[in-house]
Protein backbone atom coordinates (compact mmCIF):
# COMPACT_ATOMS: atom_id res chain seq x y z
CA UNK A 1 0.00 0.00 0.00
CA UNK A 2 1.39 3.34 -1.00
CA UNK A 3 2.20 5.64 1.89
CA UNK A 4 0.22 8.85 1.84
CA UNK A 5 2.16 12.02 1.19
CA UNK A 6 2.08 14.28 4.20
CA UNK A 7 1.04 17.87 3.78
CA UNK A 8 3.74 20.44 4.49
CA UNK A 9 3.54 22.14 7.87
CA UNK A 10 1.40 25.29 7.91
CA UNK A 11 3.33 28.40 6.93
CA UNK A 12 6.20 26.58 5.20
CA UNK A 13 5.16 27.69 1.72
CA UNK A 14 4.57 31.22 2.93
CA UNK A 15 7.99 31.37 4.60
CA UNK A 16 9.62 30.01 1.47
CA UNK A 17 7.84 32.61 -0.63
CA UNK A 18 8.81 35.44 1.75
CA UNK A 19 12.44 34.34 1.73
CA UNK A 20 12.41 34.23 -2.06
CA UNK A 21 11.06 37.77 -2.26
CA UNK A 22 13.60 39.04 0.28
CA UNK A 23 16.52 37.47 -1.60
CA UNK A 24 15.29 38.94 -4.88
CA UNK A 25 14.86 42.35 -3.27
CA UNK A 26 18.42 42.26 -1.92
CA UNK A 27 19.72 41.20 -5.33
CA UNK A 28 17.84 43.99 -7.10
CA UNK A 29 19.11 46.52 -4.57
CA UNK A 30 22.69 45.41 -5.27
CA UNK A 31 22.09 45.68 -9.03
CA UNK A 32 20.75 49.20 -8.61
CA UNK A 33 23.80 50.24 -6.59
CA UNK A 34 26.11 48.95 -9.32
CA UNK A 35 24.01 50.31 -12.19
CA UNK A 36 23.31 53.79 -10.80
CA UNK A 37 26.76 55.31 -11.63
CA UNK A 38 26.49 53.93 -15.18
CA UNK A 39 23.03 55.46 -15.49
CA UNK A 40 24.38 58.82 -14.32
CA UNK A 41 27.17 58.61 -16.90
CA UNK A 42 24.60 57.90 -19.63
CA UNK A 43 22.41 60.80 -18.48
CA UNK A 44 25.44 63.09 -18.45
CA UNK A 45 26.18 62.09 -22.03
CA UNK A 46 22.73 63.28 -23.19
CA UNK A 47 22.56 66.75 -21.61
CA UNK A 48 24.37 70.05 -22.03
CA UNK A 49 27.44 71.23 -20.14
CA UNK A 50 25.54 73.73 -17.91
CA UNK A 51 23.11 71.02 -16.83
CA UNK A 52 26.03 68.98 -15.50
CA UNK A 53 28.02 71.79 -13.88
CA UNK A 54 25.01 73.50 -12.28
CA UNK A 55 23.49 71.25 -9.59
CA UNK A 56 21.27 69.44 -9.18
CA UNK A 57 22.19 67.18 -12.07
CA UNK A 58 19.20 65.71 -13.93
CA UNK A 59 18.40 62.04 -13.41
CA UNK A 60 16.69 61.51 -16.78
CA UNK A 61 18.22 61.63 -20.28
CA UNK A 62 18.21 64.93 -22.14
CA UNK A 63 17.78 65.85 -25.79
CA UNK A 64 21.49 66.12 -26.72
CA UNK A 65 22.07 62.41 -27.36
CA UNK A 66 22.84 62.66 -31.08
CA UNK A 67 24.83 65.88 -30.68
CA UNK A 68 27.10 64.62 -27.90
CA UNK A 69 27.68 61.17 -29.35
CA UNK A 70 28.33 62.67 -32.77
CA UNK A 71 30.98 64.91 -31.21
CA UNK A 72 32.46 61.96 -29.33
CA UNK A 73 32.78 59.76 -32.41
CA UNK A 74 34.19 62.52 -34.58
CA UNK A 75 36.38 64.27 -32.05
CA UNK A 76 39.18 63.51 -29.66
CA UNK A 77 42.31 65.07 -28.30
CA UNK A 78 44.57 63.90 -31.13
CA UNK A 79 42.51 61.36 -33.07
CA UNK A 80 38.78 60.56 -33.48
CA UNK A 81 37.24 58.31 -30.86
CA UNK A 82 36.06 55.94 -33.60
CA UNK A 83 39.70 55.26 -34.54
CA UNK A 84 40.61 54.61 -30.90
CA UNK A 85 37.72 52.17 -30.58
CA UNK A 86 39.00 50.24 -33.60
CA UNK A 87 42.52 50.17 -32.13
CA UNK A 88 41.23 48.86 -28.81
CA UNK A 89 39.09 46.24 -30.57
CA UNK A 90 42.04 44.93 -32.60
CA UNK A 91 44.26 44.89 -29.53
CA UNK A 92 41.70 43.14 -27.29
CA UNK A 93 40.82 40.47 -29.87
CA UNK A 94 44.48 39.91 -30.73
CA UNK A 95 45.46 39.47 -27.08
CA UNK A 96 42.53 37.15 -26.31
CA UNK A 97 42.99 34.94 -29.39
CA UNK A 98 46.79 34.90 -29.05
CA UNK A 99 46.69 33.93 -25.38
CA UNK A 100 44.17 31.15 -26.02
CA UNK A 101 46.03 29.67 -29.02
CA UNK A 102 49.41 29.66 -27.29
CA UNK A 103 47.94 28.31 -24.06
CA UNK A 104 46.05 25.52 -25.84
CA UNK A 105 49.15 24.34 -27.68
CA UNK A 106 51.52 24.68 -24.73
CA UNK A 107 49.16 22.79 -22.42
CA UNK A 108 48.70 20.10 -25.08
CA UNK A 109 52.46 19.67 -25.36
CA UNK A 110 52.97 19.51 -21.60
CA UNK A 111 50.24 16.90 -21.05
CA UNK A 112 50.53 14.63 -24.11
CA UNK A 113 54.21 14.77 -25.12
CA UNK A 114 57.26 13.38 -23.41
CA UNK A 115 60.46 15.42 -23.62
CA UNK A 116 63.35 16.18 -21.25
CA UNK A 117 62.62 18.86 -18.68
CA UNK A 118 58.89 18.88 -19.33
CA UNK A 119 57.96 19.69 -15.74
CA UNK A 120 60.76 22.21 -15.47
CA UNK A 121 59.32 24.13 -18.40
CA UNK A 122 55.85 23.90 -16.89
CA UNK A 123 56.95 25.33 -13.56
CA UNK A 124 58.94 28.06 -15.30
CA UNK A 125 55.73 29.04 -17.09
CA UNK A 126 53.80 28.86 -13.83
CA UNK A 127 56.34 31.04 -12.00
CA UNK A 128 55.72 33.88 -14.45
CA UNK A 129 52.43 34.42 -12.60
CA UNK A 130 54.55 36.16 -9.97
CA UNK A 131 55.95 38.63 -12.52
CA UNK A 132 53.40 41.27 -13.54
CA UNK A 133 53.81 43.30 -16.69
CA UNK A 134 55.17 46.28 -14.73
CA UNK A 135 58.16 44.27 -13.49
CA UNK A 136 59.32 43.26 -16.98
CA UNK A 137 58.12 46.33 -18.85
CA UNK A 138 61.56 47.88 -19.46
CA UNK A 139 63.23 44.81 -21.05
CA UNK A 140 60.01 44.11 -22.96
CA UNK A 141 60.08 47.65 -24.34
CA UNK A 142 63.72 47.21 -25.41
CA UNK A 143 62.87 44.00 -27.26
CA UNK A 144 59.89 45.55 -29.05
CA UNK A 145 61.89 48.66 -29.95
CA UNK A 146 64.75 46.48 -31.23
CA UNK A 147 62.35 44.70 -33.58
CA UNK A 148 60.98 48.03 -34.80
CA UNK A 149 57.47 47.30 -33.55
CA UNK A 150 56.70 50.58 -31.80
CA UNK A 151 53.46 52.21 -32.94
CA UNK A 152 52.17 48.96 -34.40
CA UNK A 153 49.48 46.42 -33.60
CA UNK A 154 52.14 43.75 -33.25
CA UNK A 155 53.85 45.80 -30.58
CA UNK A 156 50.57 46.24 -28.74
CA UNK A 157 49.62 42.56 -28.88
CA UNK A 158 52.65 40.26 -28.94
CA UNK A 159 54.20 41.10 -25.53
CA UNK A 160 50.87 40.40 -23.80
CA UNK A 161 49.80 37.14 -25.41
CA UNK A 162 51.76 34.76 -23.16
CA UNK A 163 49.49 33.57 -20.34
CA UNK A 164 50.59 31.24 -17.58
CA UNK A 165 47.08 31.26 -16.10
CA UNK A 166 45.40 30.02 -19.28
CA UNK A 167 48.14 27.41 -19.80
CA UNK A 168 47.62 26.10 -16.28
CA UNK A 169 43.83 25.96 -16.68
CA UNK A 170 44.00 24.08 -19.98
CA UNK A 171 46.60 21.69 -18.55
CA UNK A 172 44.32 20.89 -15.63
CA UNK A 173 41.42 20.31 -18.03
CA UNK A 174 43.45 18.04 -20.34
CA UNK A 175 44.52 15.94 -17.36
CA UNK A 176 40.85 15.09 -16.72
CA UNK A 177 40.38 13.77 -20.27
CA UNK A 178 40.37 9.94 -20.22
CA UNK A 179 43.51 8.32 -21.62
CA UNK A 180 41.30 5.96 -23.61
CA UNK A 181 40.45 8.81 -26.01
CA UNK A 182 44.09 9.34 -26.88
CA UNK A 183 44.62 5.58 -27.24
CA UNK A 184 41.58 5.24 -29.51
CA UNK A 185 42.81 8.12 -31.68
CA UNK A 186 46.26 6.52 -31.91
CA UNK A 187 44.74 3.17 -32.91
CA UNK A 188 42.69 4.89 -35.60
CA UNK A 189 45.88 6.36 -37.02
CA UNK A 190 45.16 9.97 -36.05
CA UNK A 191 48.18 12.24 -35.74
CA UNK A 192 48.69 14.25 -32.53
CA UNK A 193 47.42 17.44 -34.16
CA UNK A 194 44.39 15.60 -35.57
CA UNK A 195 43.61 14.36 -32.05
CA UNK A 196 43.99 17.91 -30.77
CA UNK A 197 41.75 19.45 -33.47
CA UNK A 198 39.04 16.77 -33.57
CA UNK A 199 38.86 15.78 -29.90
CA UNK A 200 40.47 18.18 -27.46
CA UNK A 201 39.54 21.45 -29.14
CA UNK A 202 35.75 20.76 -29.25
CA UNK A 203 35.86 19.57 -25.65
CA UNK A 204 37.57 22.83 -24.63
CA UNK A 205 34.92 25.08 -26.18
CA UNK A 206 33.33 26.23 -22.92
CA UNK A 207 36.73 26.83 -21.32
CA UNK A 208 37.81 28.81 -24.37
CA UNK A 209 34.65 30.94 -24.23
CA UNK A 210 35.11 31.73 -20.53
CA UNK A 211 38.76 32.67 -21.05
CA UNK A 212 37.98 34.70 -24.16
CA UNK A 213 35.57 36.93 -22.23
CA UNK A 214 38.07 37.47 -19.41
CA UNK A 215 41.03 38.04 -21.73
CA UNK A 216 39.10 40.35 -24.05
CA UNK A 217 38.23 42.63 -21.14
CA UNK A 218 41.85 42.40 -19.93
CA UNK A 219 43.12 43.53 -23.33
CA UNK A 220 40.44 46.21 -23.70
CA UNK A 221 41.37 47.82 -20.37
CA UNK A 222 45.12 47.97 -21.01
CA UNK A 223 46.55 51.43 -20.39
CA UNK A 224 50.20 51.37 -19.29
CA UNK A 225 51.62 49.28 -22.13
CA UNK A 226 49.87 51.16 -25.00
CA UNK A 227 50.85 54.45 -23.35
CA UNK A 228 54.49 53.37 -23.31
CA UNK A 229 54.95 52.11 -26.87
CA UNK A 230 52.62 54.38 -28.87
CA UNK A 231 53.82 57.86 -29.77
CA UNK A 232 51.69 58.08 -32.91
CA UNK A 233 48.23 59.45 -31.97
CA UNK A 234 46.62 57.24 -34.62
CA UNK A 235 47.56 54.18 -32.50
CA UNK A 236 45.95 55.44 -29.29
CA UNK A 237 43.46 53.15 -27.57
CA UNK A 238 40.12 54.24 -26.14
CA UNK A 239 41.37 54.07 -22.53
CA UNK A 240 44.21 56.41 -23.44
CA UNK A 241 41.78 58.67 -25.26
CA UNK A 242 39.49 59.05 -22.24
CA UNK A 243 42.46 59.99 -20.07
CA UNK A 244 43.64 62.57 -22.61
CA UNK A 245 40.20 64.22 -22.69
CA UNK A 246 40.56 65.40 -19.12
CA UNK A 247 41.91 68.95 -19.19
CA UNK A 248 45.04 70.20 -17.48
CA UNK A 249 45.36 73.49 -15.69
CA UNK A 250 42.41 75.85 -15.83
CA UNK A 251 40.81 74.33 -18.91
CA UNK A 252 37.18 73.25 -18.64
CA UNK A 253 36.32 69.62 -19.35
CA UNK A 254 33.65 68.90 -21.94
CA UNK A 255 31.82 66.50 -19.65
CA UNK A 256 29.01 65.46 -22.02
CA UNK A 257 31.55 64.35 -24.65
CA UNK A 258 33.74 62.63 -22.04
CA UNK A 259 30.75 60.74 -20.65
CA UNK A 260 29.59 59.80 -24.16
CA UNK A 261 33.07 58.45 -24.91
CA UNK A 262 33.02 56.46 -21.65
CA UNK A 263 29.68 54.90 -22.56
CA UNK A 264 30.99 54.02 -26.03
CA UNK A 265 34.02 52.39 -24.39
CA UNK A 266 31.71 50.15 -22.32
CA UNK A 267 29.68 48.84 -25.26
CA UNK A 268 32.11 46.30 -26.84
CA UNK A 269 32.91 44.45 -23.56
CA UNK A 270 29.21 44.36 -22.69
CA UNK A 271 28.37 42.92 -26.12
CA UNK A 272 31.05 40.24 -25.72
CA UNK A 273 29.81 39.25 -22.26
CA UNK A 274 26.14 39.13 -23.29
CA UNK A 275 26.76 37.24 -26.54
CA UNK A 276 28.92 34.61 -24.81
CA UNK A 277 27.07 34.52 -21.50
CA UNK A 278 25.88 30.91 -21.66
CA UNK A 279 29.25 29.50 -22.72
CA UNK A 280 31.00 31.74 -20.19
CA UNK A 281 28.90 30.43 -17.28
CA UNK A 282 29.28 26.83 -18.45
CA UNK A 283 33.03 27.28 -18.70
CA UNK A 284 33.18 28.48 -15.11
CA UNK A 285 30.85 25.94 -13.47
CA UNK A 286 31.28 22.87 -15.69
CA UNK A 287 31.92 19.92 -13.41
CA UNK A 288 34.20 18.30 -15.96
CA UNK A 289 36.72 21.14 -15.79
Amino acid sequence: MTEAVKDPPPGMVERRGAGLWVSHAIMMFGVLIVFFPIWLAFVASTVTQPEITNPPMPLWPGDQFLVNYGKALGSGVNVPVATMLVNSMIMAIGIAVGKIVISLLSAFAIVYFRFPGKMVFFWLIFLTLMLPVEVRIVPTYEVIAGFGMLNSYGGLILPLIASATATFLFRQFYMTVPDELAEAARVDGASPMRFFIDVLFPMSRTNIAALFVILFIYGWNQYLWPLLITTDPSMNTIVMGIKQMFPSGDDIADWPVIMATSILAMIPPVIVVISMQKLFVRGLVDSEK
